[in-house]
């Protein structure tokens, strides 16, 4: 590591005309923290909570045996070059996700309100929401201090319903798993181009006018601040021009393809506040949000990302698999051997594009490691089995970076009806956030540590 007389500020950025890009975390910048009084703000950890919606089938998805060297199901191979750092949950329940005397239906928004809150939905179909604070939340309010953004909430479909959705529940309920305080669900952003904006600005417009001029007057941030990336990285060592060209090829090679996914609606559009098109490919679009994650947490501009792969009760059809039946129906399967098919096959779908997104992470210096390296991922669902829509023995895995202080490879099952906010609670406490209690938990869990 290079040790410089004047090191570099932690919060600097690259700047040209109307553009600013903040830095990578580069070796030139540890002498001017390492006098820091605060760990997270030499060495953060990054948050990110992952939810896909309609369960799992979970026979595919649970191991047969406990502890290390358990053998991966279907649904998890294509994990398995995380398997060392893959906790594999069991029996962990969102006991807060049942019904009340006198309520009616709701299962799927009160499991995905419950998921990263611990709290029960108030079963309204009108403004008056009630739930409580999730725990990306809590991170975002301490996490927040550090960044520039408290947080980043990504969805891959759109949160512009309205209205009742199931029985007398709110659509606000499954639009999101990320809440502000008990009465302010945050709105999941599933358009590449306004994440981008929030990281970089340069606002675009919708009209196609517009857009194509300002591509052809700027065609890339990049290359407003380019003159600025010349000048530092004459005053950087190898290591330090080595991330730099990594990030900024990152985000060139992100701008194209929002660039490209835009393309295809290159035509009259109502106006608002920027571009709708997403890739056309499921699989392209969750890339592309995965890589604007990466992005977010290279930069530093936020710590804590919550990433929703779709409401509860998600009708997506996904073509690539070969089948254009819904995701929700399918999980209905009442024992169907055709639709518990499909749906093995969407859970090791997902599975696979979270594998890309960890690889990304891996693939990503930061600091003296990877962003891997500093992280803590939760990836489930809210529902175990979606066909009797079970909120018990969820399934959950827990990525731990190698500075997390968490040992992974290992299966563990965990007391029926232990309460999953145990498990938020001490994913706090690892990254350095210390609270008694969150939600209806009754301690932290033990989880094998380094």
């Amino acid at each position: 590591m290079m040790i410089f007389r004047k090191a570099i500020p932690r919060r600097s950025f690259l700047r040209g005309a109307g553009a600013a890009l903040a830095l990578p975390f580069l070796d030139g910048m540890i002498p001017a923290l390492a006098a820091a009084t605060d760990p997270a703000a030499i060495r953060p950890t990054r948050l990110s909570f992952i939810e896909v919606p309609n369960g799992i089938i979970m026979n595919q998805w649970s191991p047969a045996t406990e502890g290390a060297n358990f053998q991966l199901t279907p649904v998890l191979q294509p994990l398995a070059a995380f398997q060392d750092r893959m906790l594999v949950l069991s029996g962990l329940a969102q006991n807060e996700a049942g019904r009340h005397e006198g309520e009616v239906g709701g299962d799927h928004p009160r499991a995905c309100t419950a998921f990263l809150t611990g709290s029960h939905a108030r079963m309204t179909s009108g403004a008056d929401l009630r739930a409580g604070i999730s725990i990306d939340q809590i991170a975002a309010q301490e996490f927040g201090k550090y960044t520039q953004l408290a947080s980043l909430e990504v969805g891959m479909e759109s949160a512009e319903i309205v209205g009742s959705c199931e029985s007398a529940y709110s659509c606000a309920y499954y639009n999101t798993v990320s809440w502000r305080n008990d009465t302010t669900p945050l709105p999941m952003e599933n358009r590449p181009r306004v994440i981008f904006e929030r990281l970089f600005g340069d606002s675009g417009s919708t009209d196609p006018k517009i857009r194509r001029q300002r591509l052809q007057e700027n065609s890339s941030i990049l290359d407003a601040v380019m003159e600025d990336v010349t000048r530092i990285q004459s005053r950087l060592a190898a290591t330090d021009r080595g991330k730099i060209d990594q990030y900024l090829e990152a985000v060139r090679d992100v701008e194209r393809r929002i660039q490209q996914a835009e393309a295809q609606f290159d035509r009259e559009l109502p106006q608002m506040a920027g571009p709708v098109g997403v890739p056309e490919k499921f699989s392209d679009f969750y890339k592309l949000m995965a890589d604007l994650q990466v992005l977010a947490w290279q930069s530093d501009m936020t710590r804590v990302c919550t990433f929703q792969i779709g409401h509860e009760m998600s009708n997506r059809a996904y073509p690539e698999l070969g089948f254009g039946d819904a995701h929700h129906s399918v999980t209905h399967h009442q024992g169907d051997a055709e639709k518990i098919s499909k749906t093995i096959k969407i859970n090791i779908f997902h599975a696979q594009l979270l594998s890309y997104f960890l690889d990304k992470l891996q693939s990503t210096k930061d600091g003296d490691g990877s962003l891997l390296d500093h992280t803590l991922m939760l990836y489930g669902s809210a529902l175990s089995d979606g066909n009797l829509h079970i909120f018990k023995d969820l399934p959950l895995l827990l990525f731990a970076g190698n500075t997390t202080g968490i040992k992974g490879g290992q299966h563990l099952r965990f007391a029926h009806d232990t309460p999953m906010t145990n498990l938020l609670l001490t994913m706090l406490e690892q990254a350095g956030i210390h609270l008694d209690s969150f939600g209806d938990s009754t301690g932290k869990l033990p989880l094998p540590l380094v």
